[in-house]
């Protein structure tokens, strides 16, 4: 796990995240697609699938109960060939640099999500050894075992991340203390 200082930013400071909002848009709207839902907390952060079964998928499990700055969650990559799952912690400072990590690749950047910390990794390249963008996921300091998935997600795929964010966002961190 890591060290719990890395998520000592005030757990109620959603701003940095919210600030990510673009112009224009509607908090409201967020509560409406909530109540739309099954009526169950948000589950998916990263979803990311494409037509031929390749898939890397980040879920909320739920809040850590031995940290009460931290959320339990798991990345789950399967394909035709392979399938596996490793335990993520989350917390503010992690969602927030998703969401540094979502502006990056709207720009046109590759990125490496938690590559600086201990645990898995999560990096995206916008176009991979095959041509495609491509999903890699690593537990180097676990299994050292590295997983690159070829995906091609659909054109709006930022724009959904980013609402998947802030419906993780809005209803786990206020229940996190820091």
């Amino acid at each position: 796990m890591e060290n719990a200082q890395d998520g000592d930013a005030d757990a109620g400071d959603v701003n940095g995240v919210q600030d990510s909002l673009r112009p224009g848009e509607d908090r409201s709207l967020l509560a409406n697609e909530r109540a739309a839902m099954d009526g169950g907390p948000p589950r998916e952060l990263i979803s990311l699938a494409d037509d031929e079964g390749n898939s890397v998928t980040v879920r909320v499990l739920g809040r850590n109960p031995r940290w009460a700055a931290g959320l339990d969650a798991e990345i789950v990559v399967k394909t035709p060939f392979v399938s596996g799952r490793i335990d993520l912690a989350l917390y503010l400072l992690r969602l927030k640099s998703w969401a540094d990590a979502l502006d990056r690749l709207e720009a046109g950047e590759d990125v490496a999500w938690m590559a600086m910390s201990r645990g898995p990794s999560i990096s995206i390249q916008l176009t991979g050894e095959r041509g495609c963008p491509e999903v890699v996921v690593e537990d180097e300091s676990g299994s050292m075992v590295t997983v690159r998935v070829p995906i091609v997600p659909p054109d709006d795929w930022i724009a959904g991340h980013r609402r998947r964010l802030r419906q993780v966002m809005d209803h786990w961190v206020p229940m996190l203390s820091g």
